[in-house]
This record gives structure tokens, sequence and C-alpha cells, in this order.
């Protein structure tokens, strides 16, 4: 009897939880997924149609513009995350060997983490502005510091400089949250470990690479799944850096998830008689599978990696 009334308790406790993610996660995801496969999808009468198909799936593969989204969202992916990583771990390591003023140390690097993205994001498009294209009176701080009259993040942009600034502005928006989870590990860590190494002169290279990083692979592991999810998400850095008038993207400027936004904010059939919201749906869809695929190799390799 006592266990049957704990157990009552605990689906009571649970309930709650499971009906708001049944109704705001499961529900839409099920629903997106419907509406992928129905390819002519009405948005306005919420009216599936008749035709239950892959031809939403057939149109963003022969899209240029979905194509190209996800090679800017890899690009995004595999640069930012492992470099963020690399040296938010390197900056915990210094400040956990800092004594004076680490608290304060701690504090302005984390103070990015809690400000708001599109703020910082306009400031450094502002940084990196260029009045040709830009319409301002004058160079950005970037051009005026180094001499230079190049057009970064504005419409004639090279699309190696505005993803150099689209990487270098996500890379460091990645390092707050990760130092500060890199100290709370690193402060865990037996001090026996380094004492033992400094009776035996080893230099801190290998003290980084043969006790620190094992014993901090459990974090790294939950740092680098998290941040390649949320790296996949990308679109209000982008947006925030490169976005042009009215902070709009370019369609070469586009990440995943801008693909979906432009997608479902369209009307009607395109020319193959697919649904412009289908063809979103669908893109979203694609989009769960990769993020999905990615999490499961990384959960994989940290089973051969991570030591607990």
């Amino acid at each position: 009897m006592l266990e049957n009334k704990r157990d009552r308790k605990a689906w009571i406790y649970l309930a709650i939880p499971l009906t708001l993610l049944t109704i705001f996660t499961f529900y839409p995801l099920v629903k997106t997924i419907l509406i992928s496969l129905f390819s002519q999808y009405n948005a306005t009468q919420d009216a599936f149609g008749n035709f239950l198909d892959f031809a939403a799936y057939g149109a963003i593969f022969n899209d240029p513009n979905f194509i190209g989204s996800i090679w800017n969202t890899m690009l995004i992916v595999f640069v930012s995350v492992p470099l963020s990583t690399i040296i938010a771990l390197l900056i915990a390591v210094g400040l956990n060997s800092i004594k004076p003023l680490q608290k304060v140390f701690q504090t302005i690097f984390f103070l990015p983490y809690v400000t708001n993205a599109l703020a910082i994001g306009m400031v450094f498009s502002v940084m990196f502005s260029h009045p040709l294209t830009d319409g301002i009176m004058a160079e950005g701080l970037i051009n005026t510091i180094f001499d230079l009259s190049v057009d970064w993040v504005g419409v004639t942009a090279e699309r190696t400089r505005w993803m150099f600034v689209v990487l270098f502005y996500t890379t460091w928006k990645g390092l707050p949250f990760k130092i500060l989870v890199f100290i709370g590990g690193l402060q865990n860590i037996s001090k026996q470990y380094y004492d033992a190494a400094k009776i035996d002169s080893t230099p801190k290279r290998r003290i980084l690479r043969h006790i620190t990083i094992p014993l901090l692979s459990p974090l790294i592991s939950y740092i680098l799944i998290t941040s390649f999810i949320g790296a996949f998400k990308s679109y209000e850095t982008v947006l925030s850096v490169v976005g042009g008038t009215g902070r709009l993207l370019d369609r070469n400027r586009w990440t995943a998830v801008a693909y979906v936004y432009d997608k479902i904010g369209l009307a009607g059939l395109d020319g193959n008689y697919v649904s412009y919201y289908s063809r979103g749906a669908a893109a979203a869809v694609m989009l769960f599978i990769i993020i999905l695929i990615f999490t499961f190799i990384n959960l994989r390799i940290s089973k051969k990696r991570v030591h607990y």
C-alpha cells in the first residue's frame, strides 16, 4: 500500500511537466512532421490537403537556398563550438590558478552571458561597419584601428569576411557559460593529483593533458553536446551581426533556422504546387534529424572518451 501511494504521488508530481511537454513539445513535433508530409498544407485554414507525399522534402533538397543555409549552419557549428570550448577551457585553467581578484574576473567573463544577444550582435555590426555600404558617416572601430576600408558585414561583403565576423561573435558569445562550468569542475578536482604531479616535476602541458582534461571529460562532453545543439539552431546571432536593412538576412546568409522562418512566413503554393509552409516544416524536420544524428555521435564518442 505504501509503495502504491508513493507511486501515485510521483505520477501527480509528474503530471504537470508531462502535460506541458505534451502541449508545447510533443504535439508541435508530431504536427510539424505531418505538415511536412502533406505537401499542400493550408496554414490559414489548418487544412492538410489530400496529398500525403514527400514532395516538400524534394522541394527543399532541390532548393539551393536550403543547401546553402545548411552549409552556413555547419560552418558555424564545426568552427565556433570546438574553438570556443578550447578557449574557454584554457581561460578557466588560467582563472583557476589566479587567486587575487578571481571572483572579479569570473564576473567580467560572465557578463556577456546575461546580456541580450541581439544587442551585443548589433554592437559587433557597428564595430565592423563600413560607411560606403552601411550609410554611416565614419568607418567602424575595426577599420579605424587597423587603418582599413573593408566592408565586413554590409551588402557588398564577401562571404569569407561576413562569416569571419559571425564566427568571431559566435565563439566569443559562447565563452562565458563554458568558462563558468569549467571553473566549477576545476574547483572540484582533488588537489592530490596536482600535488603528486608537482612532486614528479611534471610540466604544466602534461598536467593539462593527462590530469585536467581527463578529469573534466564529463563536463567537456556535456558542453560539446549542448553547444552543438545550440549552434545548429543559430539565427539571432547571424541576424544581429550581418542582417541588412530592417535586420533582414540576405538569402546567401541564411542559416537552417532562417530558412524555416522565411518559408512559414509565406502563404500559398510554389511553382511545383508545394505549400511554402510544408517546405518550412520539412526543413525543420531535417534540422531535427541532423541534430539527432550529431547528438547520437557525440554520445557514442563520449562513452569511449569520457572518464567518470
